[in-house]
């Protein structure tokens, strides 16, 4: 998927969610527990999105992908009638960049509804066939400490010219372990969800 690192969709003050630390009680009322923020729940953000989002804008339903910090919506637009013989990723490309002026501005309210609502930044991307681009993504740092066997192993990618740096040696290595185990993380995000859900069921203390 081609990234565009531009931001401008994000121009009318759409900051990051409210966030608290380990144990407190935030603005929405969730203690952290291992997520460490008080956020609102996100489960139904791909449905809010479905009935949200203009009926012409794309040809299916949107994915939708959530995280602690972001909401990322990719939507399928339709194909381009390609009769003249133009190259198909050319007109592809077009479509896309016409597709992202034309509806920067209500891009722009919707992301701001479900910021509100979901206490996150809100991504957009989209695709035609092969040919897909993200508009606006975050790129969140994570400090962490390693142990030098953990930075071997980094700077061993730095010094194959897999990655630049230790940064994106540790994006490269993270990635990689998601696309081998992501049925096990999937059930683990599964549990951790059910208990979340018995949790702000329970008593308040």
């Amino acid at each position: 998927m081609r990234h565009d690192t531009h931001h401008e969709d994000h121009g009318h003050g759409e900051g990051r969610g409210p966030r608290g630390g380990r144990g407190r009680r935030g603005p929405f009322g969730r203690p952290g527990g291992w997520q460490q923020a008080d956020l609102p729940a996100a489960d139904d953000a791909a449905g809010w999105f479905a009935g949200r989002l203009p009926s012409g804008w794309f040809t299916t339903a949107p994915e939708v992908h959530v995280d602690r910090e972001e909401i990322i919506v990719i939507g399928e637009l339709p194909p381009v009638d390609n009769a003249a013989g133009e190259s198909s990723s050319a007109a592809a490309q077009g479509r896309i960049s016409r597709f992202r002026e034309e509806s920067r501005d209500e891009r722009i309210a919707i992301a701001l509804e479900a910021e509100s609502r979901y206490g996150r930044k809100v991504g957009w991307g989209v695709r035609i066939g092969d040919e897909s681009a993200l508009f606006t993504h975050q790129s969140v740092p994570v400090m962490t400490r390693l142990r030098q066997p953990q930075r071997q192993v980094l700077d061993t990618l730095v010094d194959a010219g897999i990655a630049r740096s230790r940064s994106e040696a540790l994006g490269w290595a993270v990635t990689l372990v998601g696309q081998h185990t992501d049925e096990w993380l999937q059930g683990l995000r599964d549990a951790m969800a059910e208990v979340d859900k018995l949790r702000t069921e329970g008593p308040d203390l």
